[in-house]
């Protein structure tokens, strides 16, 4: 049985069909044609599919698509601003946060989220929102710092009534 579900990925709405048992992630990914959603464990503990589902993060290979009906849903393609990365992948290259690049986008999508909700984050409230996210890489101290580095620019942007 298939059910029809209406969602918007990245600003831009989409309508589909889907069998009831479709995880989000293959949704997204095979259906839609997002391919920085990625498939990592399948069990919703390494992080690499991450997604913001109504700005906050979800692990897609956990979710039913019917469940994300009428959600705002975006990836890593979506914090881009045209042509230019988001100030937040600026950061995660500058600093040598992403090895591989497997587990960058649910990196830099739940830093987004935690920016939003928490720009005073700390380093250790940093770790703590991380701990869904595993990088066999980079050790995360690169990880964490270009995360520090962004709430900086986040927190010196609000105190001079910017935006970012």
């Amino acid at each position: 049985m298939k059910t029809q579900i209406f969602l918007t990925v990245n600003g831009v709405k989409h309508e589909l069909w889907v069998r009831n048992d479709r995880t989000l992630l293959d949704a997204l990914h095979d259906d839609i044609g997002t391919p920085d959603v990625r498939y990592g464990c399948g069990e919703g503990v390494c992080g690499t599919c991450t997604i913001l589902m109504d700005d906050e993060p979800v692990s897609a290979c956990l979710m039913y698509a019917v469940q994300a009906q009428e959600a705002e849903i975006t990836t890593l393609a979506g914090l881009t601003q045209g042509e230019e990365l988001h100030p937040l992948q600026q950061c995660f290259l500058q600093c040598g946060a992403s090895q591989c690049g497997f587990c960058t986008p649910g990196m830099i999508l739940t830093a987004s989220a935690l920016s939003k909700k928490n720009p005073d984050a700390t380093r250790d409230d940093v770790r703590y929102e991380l701990v869904g996210n595993l990088c066999r890489c980079t050790g995360y101290t690169k990880i964490l710092d270009a995360v520090e580095e962004y709430l900086g620019e986040v927190r010196e942007d609000v105190s001079t009534g910017g935006s970012n």
